[in-house]
């Protein structure tokens, strides 16, 4: 009997040290985390959150995917607490995937968890508008959501680059995170160029795409991004989705990967000019 108890009280040990621990680990080595700088009031303006419509990985696409969770509920409370009202689009418009691995109850973040008791953003997610119908210059910034999804369908969208040009060209602050850089790539200044030639620039590395062993999406940010002619920045960590890196350039601000999104959401407010606190 005793043994038995014995074997009971460990399993059930072992079963909260993986139900509360792993989640600390995984933030104590850089997983998501919190921003320390300076909040920022914006209220009045807008921001555009963009995604992917793309839901599935692999040519037989048996495994569900979408936009990182994080990539979008992160970025999407910076702007609504900082007084902004935020609209959701997305390559096709409706209904927005989400990668199901990043709302993994180790993985989630606080702002996942915000976002799953949020009825109002729910429904925007729901019913995303499509990106075509979207008039970019009535917002004050544009960002890039990223994810796996975002790999098949942000960086071959002529509409999503077309938008790009658009806003900022009418003087609006663009970026993103991830794969979200890749809807960059289509977009071009005012001379025709690309809008990422010469800029510095962040987004997933070549080092994390291997390290996850994700490489069959028909584009990777910092290939195709250099190629492109952008001045590509990024730092590594024993494994690259632990680092955590962000580039702003002028108008353009970027993130290297999902523990990025809050940071790049403040400095693109900054950018906008809103007010710090």
């Amino acid at each position: 009997m005793n043994i038995a108890l014995i074997i009971i009280a460990a399993a059930l040990a072992v079963f909260l040290f993986a139900w509360l621990g792993l989640p600390a680990v995984l933030k104590a080595l850089g997983f998501h985390p919190p921003y320390p700088g300076d909040k920022v009031s914006f209220p009045g303006g807008r921001a555009l959150i963009v995604t992917t419509s793309h839901d599935r990985l692999g040519e037989k696409g048996s495994k569900k995917t979408g936009v990182f969770g994080s990539e979008m509920t992160a970025p999407y409370y910076v702007f609504k607490d900082g007084g902004m009202d935020v609209d959701l689009a997305s390559i096709k418009g409706g209904q927005i995937p989400i990668e199901p691995m990043s709302f993994k109850w180790f993985l989630k973040s606080e702002p996942d968890d915000r976002y799953l008791k949020d009825s109002e953003f729910q429904e925007k997610a729901a019913r995303s508008l499509r990106i075509d119908d979207v008039d970019v210059t009535a917002y004050d910034i544009v960002y890039l959501a990223g994810g796996w999804g975002a790999a098949y369908d942000l960086g071959t969208s002529g509409v999503l680059g077309e938008k790009i040009s658009q806003a900022y060209a009418a003087g609006k602050v663009v970026g993103g995170v991830c794969h979200g850089p890749l809807g960059l790539l289509q977009a071009t200044d005012e001379n025709g160029d690309p809008l990422v030639k010469g800029r510095r620039v962040t987004a997933v590395s070549d080092k994390q795409v291997k390290e996850l062993g994700i490489t069959m999406t028909p584009q990777h940010p910092e290939r195709e991004l250099r190629t492109a002619g952008a001045l590509f920045e990024s730092r590594a960590a024993f494994r690259d989705m632990f680092a955590n890196h962000v580039v702003v350039d002028g108008r353009m601000v970027t993130g290297q990967n999902q523990n990025a999104g809050a940071e790049v959401a403040h400095k693109m407010m900054i950018a906008a000019k809103g007010d710090k606190q």
